[in-house]
């Protein structure tokens, strides 16, 4: 496929990849100006609610102030689109009903707002392309379900662990290899009960949410990012939590390998993650039956085996991004979505909560997440993480203990509830 010559073509013909982005934070002001980086591609219009951040975003990306334009109507949208224009709208539900935009890239991070943003995506037959993996591993099964059976395409975006681990596996698996697992590094031990006023300072330093920030070190972002992997490819976490050993990069395949042959895993097929020197790299461990392929493998330099290690030394999260958007508009591909429902990220206490408290999201002081296998969460009845935030405590929960249908009320007006109903619902009927 040659994707760039296809966005050059596009250029030359100024015909260009017309971007709608939700959501103008880190990720989604980092991706905005990829676009205007990229040949046959720009960002048209960015939704946020707070528009002073999205003008920012498109001023400091090179755009003009008096070409970048505020509006909340639909029509008016569409005529500045036509005509030239740069938006910004404080309302995200417009995007997805725009004809002047050709894909939408939703990068909130808030499931809620991710999971209308994707439907509505998907009935208006707009690409839309997840930088929002926390949507994914809650709803990504049905959203993909019902994409697939209308004509519509979803897609969690390449750059992200989710994305560049699905692209080890399939180029791993269409040489015939065997997986035995896919890993990602972290670059700090997990804090499960950090807060985020604990990391303020911290985030300060380096530009970021301290609720996000949060998010990264309680383990979150990494067992919703594995989460997505495994129900992409149906790999499965070894334990709940996974192991996260402390192991640097030339004994990955001494490791992440069956218990048989001095490894971690009871079994092959298995997601996790290390705390050694890894990140911000991404690996594989596969191995063959075949002695002639062992021959080769040991002759083009990848040792003795029988186990292997491909390795990515980068993930550059939004700045992958555009190959995501490029292959969904050009060639109506998806760079990684959930096949399976194989793991569940499970809402796990920080602190005792009492009937009566309500819980934050991502990143709060109330709880964290924590991947388990599918049917271990159901047959528990654990509340996925996506779901929780804004819900109520009817039952007390003790510290590092899962949220439980007998413990804990989610919020059954938001639209990701109502689609996972829907979703939970598809799982018993198949």
């Amino acid at each position: 496929m040659e994707l760039y010559k296809h966005l050059q073509e596009r250029e030359k013909s100024k015909n260009r990849i017309k971007v709608g982005v939700v959501g103008s934070g880190q990720m989604g002001s980092g991706l905005v100006h990829s676009c205007f980086s990229i040949e046959g591609m720009e960002a048209r219009v960015i939704s946020d609610i707070i528009a002073n951040k999205a003008i920012e975003t498109f001023e400091s990306s090179g755009i003009p102030r008096e070409d970048i334009k505020v509006s909340n109507n639909i029509n008016e949208i569409e005529d500045l689109i036509n005509n030239g224009k740069y938006v910004v709208t404080e309302d995200a539900i417009i995007l997805p009903q725009l004809s002047g935009i050709d894909v939408i890239v939703e990068a909130t991070g808030v499931t809620d707002i991710g999971s209308r943003i994707a439907w509505d995506s998907i009935m208006n037959k707009k690409p839309v392309v997840m930088l929002n993996v926390e949507t994914d591993v809650t709803v990504g099964y049905f959203l993909n379900y019902i994409a697939r059976r209308s004509g519509a395409l979803y897609t969690v975006a390449s750059g992200d662990e989710p994305g560049v681990l699905k692209g080890l596996y399939d180029f791993a698996r269409t040489m015939g290899f065997e997986v035995v697992c896919l890993g990602k590094g972290k670059n700090n031990p997990i804090n499960y009960f950090v807060t985020p006023e604990e990391c303020e300072e911290e985030a300060k330093r380096k530009d970021m949410n301290p609720k996000m920030l949060a998010s990264f070190i309680d383990g979150t972002k990494t067992m919703v990012e594995m989460a997505s992997v495994s129900n992409s490819t149906g790999l499965v976490p070894d334990i709940p939590g996974m192991h996260g050993p402390k192991v640097e990069i030339e004994d990955l395949t001494s490791v992440f390998i069956p218990k048989e042959d001095g490894g971690i895993f009871d079994n092959p097929g298995r997601v996790d993650y290390s705390t050694g020197k890894v990140a911000p790299g991404v690996f594989a461990i596969i191995t063959t039956k075949e002695k002639r392929i062992r021959k080769d493998m040991k002759f083009l330099g990848m040792g003795e085996g029988p186990y292997y290690l491909l390795y990515r030394p980068y993930h550059l999260c939004d700045l992958e991004t555009p190959i995501s958007i490029a292959e969904a508009v050009i060639y109506n591909e998806v760079t990684t979505t959930s096949n399976f429902l194989k793991s569940e990220v499970v809402a796990i206490a920080k602190r005792d909560l009492k009937p009566g408290e309500k819980v934050g999201g991502y990143g709060s002081s109330d709880m964290f997440g924590r991947i388990y296998k599918y049917e271990e969460a159901k047959k528990i009845g654990a509340i996925p993480m996506g779901i929780a935030p804004g819900g109520k405590v009817i039952k007390e929960i003790k510290k590092n203990t899962p949220f439980t249908r007998e413990n804990f009320e989610p919020d059954r007006n938001t639209f990701i509830y109502k689609l996972r109903e829907m979703q939970d619902s598809l799982q018993n009927d198949t």
